[in-house]
């Protein structure tokens, strides 16, 4: 499994976030191709993938949304599936 523990906004949300850091998975990333990785804060500053997990404090996230703010570096490209909660079999 390729992941990097990395803080990030969502898309469009530049410094709007939480104070805990977030687990990029980069298999699980939906838009994973060498397009999309080429062009993602991830693979510029830290490199293709790896298995190694890195961990960003609230500090160097608040750096990382200045930089992509001011186009310097590209933003986060992640986007994952989040699975959703199975049907009510009671209908409720």
């Amino acid at each position: 499994m390729n992941q990097h523990n990395f803080a990030a906004t969502p898309p469009g949300r530049p410094g709007d976030h939480d104070t805990e850091s977030l687990v990029v998975d980069c298999d699980r990333c939906v838009v994973r191709s060498p397009g999309a990785c080429a062009d993602c804060v991830v693979s510029v500053l830290l490199g293709p993938p790896v298995h190694d997990p890195v961990q960003i404090d609230e500090e160097e996230r608040a750096a990382l949304d200045a930089l992509a703010g001011s186009g310097l570096v590209p933003p986060l490209r992640l986007v994952t599936v989040t699975p959703s909660s199975p049907p009510d079999p009671a209908g409720a």
